[in-house]
C-alpha cells in the first residue's frame, strides 16, 4: 500500500515545517541534544517510508496481509 508509505512521509515533512523554526533557538545543550534526537529520528522515518515507497523492502505486515487475500481472491 503505497499511499501509507507517501501518507505518512507526508505527515512527518509536516512535522519538520512545524519545528523548523524551533531548532534554531535553541538555549542549550541540552535542547541540542533534542533537536538532533529528533532530526535523527525524522532522517529513520522518512528514510523507512521512502524505501517502503520505492519497493526496497516490504510493506508492514498489516498491509502485506491485505495483498495476499486480494491475490487469492483473484485466482
Amino acid at each position: 500500500m503505497k499511499q501509507y508509505a507517501l501518507l505518512r512521509i507526508l505527515l512527518a515533512c509536516f512535522f519538520l515545517y512545524v519545528a523548523w523554526p524551533e531548532i534554531g533557538r535553541q538555549a542549550g545543550p541540552a535542547a541540542g541534544y533534542f533537536w538532533a534526537g529528533w532530526l535523527a529520528f525524522f532522517l529513520l522515518v522518512a528514510g523507512a517510508n521512502l524505501a517502503t515507497l520505492l519497493q526496497m523492502t516490504k510493506p508492514p505486515v498489516m498491509e502485506q496481509g491485505n495483498e495476499r487475500r486480494v491475490a487469492t481472491g483473484k485466482n
